[in-house]
């Protein structure tokens, strides 16, 4: 995991991500900019789950929690993005979109960049690590979450 302060890896333009208005995603941002990934998991059934919802999608409970993992997993599926999804990315590709699983965390999967070189090899299976990306500059201030190779 890396914290190092970096040139932001997104240009300046895109939508700034905030929880939505339930707060269902709150934790899991706070805890970004705490450099703490925070996922859910039931602390009846023990199942985790990623993205967040109201319950768990095993027993049903309503009494899902939010618990810090290691920002770290494997590369379960990737994509290298060549047309833009927004204007303000036009020009800045190609870009890696990856799908990262966690397998000390239930093996959920979540979504991210991959940093370096955007043409690089990818297999499928490699370790990574996260590196949290701060823009407190930002209004609202937020923090994001990318993925790099492990080393």
């Amino acid at each position: 995991m890396s914290d190092t302060p970096r040139a932001a890896y997104l240009p300046e333009g895109l939508p700034s991500p905030v929880p939505e208005n339930d707060g269902l995603s709150a934790p899991y941002w706070a805890g970004l900019q705490q450099n703490r990934l925070l996922v859910q998991r039931c602390p009846h059934c023990t199942t985790w789950q990623f993205g967040p919802e109201w319950l768990c999608h095993h027993c049903h409970s309503f009494d899902v929690e939010w618990t810090e993992v290691e920002p770290r997993g494997r590369i379960f599926s990737w994509e290298r993005i060549w047309s833009p999804s927004h204007d303000a990315l036009r020009g800045r590709g190609p870009y890696l979109a990856v799908l990262v699983e966690l397998p000390h965390a239930g093996h959920v999967r979540m979504v991210g960049n991959l940093l370096g070189d955007p043409l690089q090899t990818i297999t499928i299976g490699t370790d990574v690590e996260g590196v949290f990306e701060h823009h407190h500059d930002a209004v609202p201030r937020y923090s994001l979450l990318h993925w790099q190779a492990a080393g």
